[in-house]
C-alpha cells in the first residue's frame, strides 16, 4: 500500500469473540466494535438506482475489508423500520388558496405563443386573469404625422405573434357620428360597438332591473347612463368634417369629438377586458394634455392594473410632412374630392389642431407614464419608464422603421432530389432542374434590379410639383425621400444545400452580397425528417390526424421538432431586420419559412399561415410603402427559355394539401 493510504483506519474484529475491540493504527482510542451479524439475517434497506451507483463507484475506489464492508467513515444503514410511513407534508403557502387569496396581481413576464407555456396559459397567450401584461395604446401627434402607419404595422406585427391585438380607430367613429362615413367602420364584425349595442337594447325595452346590473358588472358602465349620455351629443345630421369641425373653440363639435373618443375608448376596454384581447390601439391625435388626462383617468377606473403606453409620432421633415398631407387627401375626408382645395382645408385642420397641442414630455414624466416618442418615423426615438415585454416589443419593432424604397423578394429553392422523391426536411441536393431555376433566378432579379434603379430615377427627374392637379392621385412618395444611388442587393438563403445551391450564380456576382442564415431552415420535422407524406399517414395515424386538425400548433414528435409557431418565434429577429435595412433583398427560403414571411409582409390571419399555398417555382416581390404595400407575383416559365411570366391581380390562396 502506498504511503497516501498509511493513515486509514483498518478495523481489526474478531469474528469468534464479539466482545473484542478494534484496534487502530496510529490512533490509542478504542472505538467499539462492530458487532457480526450474519448477512442472510440482514434486511437489506431499499436503494435506489443514483445510490446504486454511487455505491459501485464507492466499492470501486476504496475497496472492502475482510468483513465485506466498504472502507468508508459513513455509518451502515439500519434496518427499514415497521413503523407506519410518516404522510406527505403540505406545502405552507403563503397568499395563495381559499383562505388567503392572493393579495397582488400576477407577474408579468414574457409571454410568447408556442415557446412559453403555464398553468394559466398553456398556448403561451396572455391569460384572461393576467390584466397587467394586457396594453392599452394611446397614440398622440398632429394630423399627418404617421400615426396611422404606426399602428398599422405594429397591430399587423403582433398579431403575426398571434397576440390578439385590434386597433380602434377614432376617426372612423367620428365620421360616422358627423354623418359622412363613406363606409362601415374599422371594428371587426365579432365586435360591434359596446354603446350601439346597449342603445339597441334600451329601443327594444329589454334593459330592466337585472339586465342593468349584470351590465354594469360585466362592463363597468351603466348601460342607461350610457344612452343619455349618447343622447345629450348635438345633432350631427348637418355637421361638416371640414377644418372649423376641430376648432377647439368649437364646442359643438368638441364635444362630439370627446364623447366619440371615450365611447371608442370603452371599446378598446371591452376588447381587453371581455373578449381575450392583448393590445387594444386607440387610433387618433389625443394632442392635448387635458384629453389625454381623462383617457387615463378612464382607464384606470375601470381596470387599474391595465398598462398604458403613450405612443407620439413627430414630424420635423417639411418635405416629409409634406409629402403626408398630399397622402391624407386619398382618405375618407378627402376622397374624391378638388385635391387643391382639400389640401388647403386640411392644412387649416392641423392648424386649428396645433393652436392647443401640447406634445408628450413633462406632466407624463413627473407623473411616471411610460412613453415613446417618434421622429420623422423613426429617425429618433425617445423611451421613458417602459415596462412589460410588450412595451418593450413594441419600442424595440418601432426601431426598425425606415421609409427607403426597396424590393423584398422570396422564393422557394428550386427543385430539389427530395422533391421529387416526396420526403420531407432532409438536406439533398438540387436536381438538374433546381439548377435550372438557380440560373433563371439569378437573370431575372438582375434584369428587376436595373429596371427598378431606372424608374426611380426616371420619376425623380420628372420633379412632380406640389399641390397635385386635379386627377392626380398619386403622391410623391416613396420619390421624394428615396435614396438614388445605387442600392447594395442582398441574397439570403438557409443553411440547407438546396437553398445555398439556388443562390450559386449570385454568390459569384460581386454586385450581390449572399449570407446563410440557419434561422432560414425548413421546419424540422423532427422523426419524421425523411419520410413522405403518405407514410407518415399510414404508419402514425394520430399524429397525421393532429396534425391535420390544428397545423398551426402542431409540433412534429421527436428531437429538434418544430411547428409554426415555433418558426415565427425564429423569424422574428429577420422580420425586424429586413424592416431594418435599406438594401434590397432575395430570400431564398423553404415553404414554412416563405409562408410565414409572406404572412407577416402580407398581414394574413391565423388561418391563413399553415395552409398558404407557396409551391415551387412561385417568385413574390414587395415594396413598401407609407399607404401599404405594393405586390406582384411570378411564376416560373421553364418551356420559354426559362423565364419568369407576372400573374396579374395575383391573389394569396389556400393550398389544398402539403407537406408541412
Amino acid at each position: 500500500m502506498s504511503n497516501r493510504f498509511n493513515s486509514i483506519v483498518m478495523p481489526q474484529t474478531d469474528h469468534d469473540n464479539p466482545s473484542s475491540t478494534t484496534v487502530e493504527k496510529d490512533f490509542a482510542l478504542p472505538k467499539p466494535a462492530i458487532p457480526h451479524i450474519p448477512h442472510e439475517s440482514l434486511l437489506q434497506p431499499p436503494i435506489s438506482s443514483l445510490g446504486r451507483a454511487l455505491q459501485s463507484i464507492h466499492m470501486g475506489s476504496q475497496g472492502q475489508d475482510a468483513t465485506g464492508y466498504t472502507l468508508s467513515d459513513t455509518p451502515l444503514g439500519s434496518a427499514p423500520s415497521t413503523a407506519p410511513g410518516s404522510p406527505r407534508l403540505p406545502p405552507v403557502r403563503q397568499n395563495s388558496g381559499s383562505a388567503t387569496p392572493r393579495s397582488r396581481p400576477p407577474a408579468t413576464t414574457l409571454n410568447i405563443p408556442g415557446m412559453t407555456r403555464s398553468r394559466v396559459s398553456p398556448d403561451g397567450k396572455i391569460a384572461q386573469r393576467d390584466v397587467g401584461a394586457k396594453l392599452v395604446v394611446i397614440m398622440v401627434g398632429l394630423p399627418a404625422r404617421g400615426k396611422s402607419y404606426i399602428t398599422k404595422k405594429i397591430q399587423r406585427y403582433l398579431s403575426w405573434q398571434q397576440h390578439e391585438c385590434r386597433i380602434f380607430n377614432v376617426g372612423n367613429r367620428r365620421r360616422v357620428a358627423a354623418g359622412t362615413s363613406t363606409g362601415p367602420t374599422t371594428t371587426p364584425p365579432q365586435s360591434p360597438p359596446r354603446s350601439t349595442m346597449l342603445l339597441a337594447r334600451s329601443v327594444s325595452g329589454v334593459i330592466d332591473g337585472p339586465t342593468q346590473a349584470a351590465h354594469i358588472l360585466l362592463n363597468g358602465v351603466d348601460p342607461l347612463e350610457e344612452q343619455n349620455r349618447l343622447a345629450k351629443l348635438p345633432s350631427a345630421d348637418t355637421m361638416k368634417q371640414s377644418a372649423e369641425f376641430f376648432d377647439p373653440h368649437n364646442e359643438k363639435a368638441s364635444k362630439i369629438r370627446e364623447q366619440v373618443a371615450m365611447s371608442t375608448l370603452d371599446e378598446v376596454l371591452n376588447f381587453l377586458l371581455n373578449q381575450g384581447g392583448s393590445v387594444g390601439i386607440l387610433d387618433a391625435t389625443n394632442s392635448t394634455l387635458d384629453r389625454r388626462k381623462l383617457l387615463f383617468k378612464h382607464i384606470k377606473e375601470r381596470e387599474p392594473k391595465l398598462g398604458i403606453l403613450f405612443i407620439e409620432s413627430v414630424c420635423e421633415d417639411a418635405k416629409l410632412l409634406e409629402a403626408n398631407m398630399h397622402l391624407k387627401l386619398r382618405g375618407p375626408d378627402y376622397k374624391g374630392k378638388d385635391p387643391e382645395s382639400s389640401l388647403a382645408d386640411f392644412k387649416k385642420r392641423v392648424q386649428a389642431y396645433e393652436s392647443a397641442y401640447v406634445p408628450l414630455g413633462a406632466y407624463e414624466e413627473e407623473n411616471n407614464m411610460q412613453y415613446i416618442k417618434m421622429i420623422d418615423v423613426g429617425r429618433k426615438i425617445i423611451h421613458f419608464r417602459l415596462q412589460g415585454f410588450l412595451a418593450s416589443g413594441i419600442a424595440s419593432y418601432l426601431s426598425t422603421f425606415n421609409l427607403s424604397p426597396r424590393q423584398i423578394w422570396i422564393t422557394r429553392h428550386g427543385e430539389s432530389e427530395d422533391n421529387v422523391a416526396g420526403k420531407i426536411g432532409g438536406d439533398s441536393c438540387l436536381t438538374e432542374n433546381g439548377q435550372h431555376y438557380g440560373t433563371a433566378l439569378y437573370n431575372f432579379i438582375s434584369t428587376k434590379r436595373n429596371e427598378w434603379e431606372a424608374d426611380q430615377k426616371s420619376r425623380a427627374m420628372e420633379n412632380l410639383t406640389l399641390p397635385l392637379q386635379p386627377g392626380d392621385q398619386t403622391p410623391p412618395y416613396p420619390e421624394l425621400l428615396g435614396d438614388l444611388d445605387e442600392k447594395n442587393f442582398c441574397v439570403w438563403t438557409s443553411m440547407l444545400q438546396r437553398s445555398i445551391q439556388t443562390a450559386e450564380d449570385f454568390n459569384t456576382d460581386d454586385n450581390y452580397d449572399v449570407k446563410n442564415w440557419e434561422m432560414l431552415n425548413e421546419l424540422d420535422a423532427g422523426e419524421f425528417e425523411g419520410l413522405t407524406y403518405k407514410e407518415i399517414e399510414t404508419r402514425y395515424p394520430e399524429q397525421y390526424k393532429k396534425r391535420k386538425a390544428d397545423k398551426l400548433h402542431y409540433i412534429y414528435p421527436g428531437v429538434g421538432g418544430e411547428g409554426y409557431l415555433q418558426v415565427i418565434s425564429r423569424l422574428r429577429d429577420m422580420v425586424r431586420e429586413i424592416e431594418r435595412i435599406k438594401d434590397h433583398v432575395l430570400i431564398i427560403g423553404h415553404r414554412s419559412v416563405c409562408r410565414v414571411l409572406m404572412a407577416y409582409f402580407m398581414d394574413l390571419t391565423r388561418d391563413d399561415i399553415a395552409d398558404l399555398d407557396v409551391p415551387l417555382g412561385m417568385l413574390y416581390v414587395i415594396e413598401p410603402k407609407p399607404y401599404g404595400i405594393d405586390f406582384h407575383a411570378y411564376k416560373y416559365n421553364e418551356e420559354a427559355d426559362y423565364t419568369f411570366d407576372e400573374i396579374p391581380g395575383y391573389k394569396p390562396q389556400k393550398e389544398v394539401e402539403s407537406s408541412y
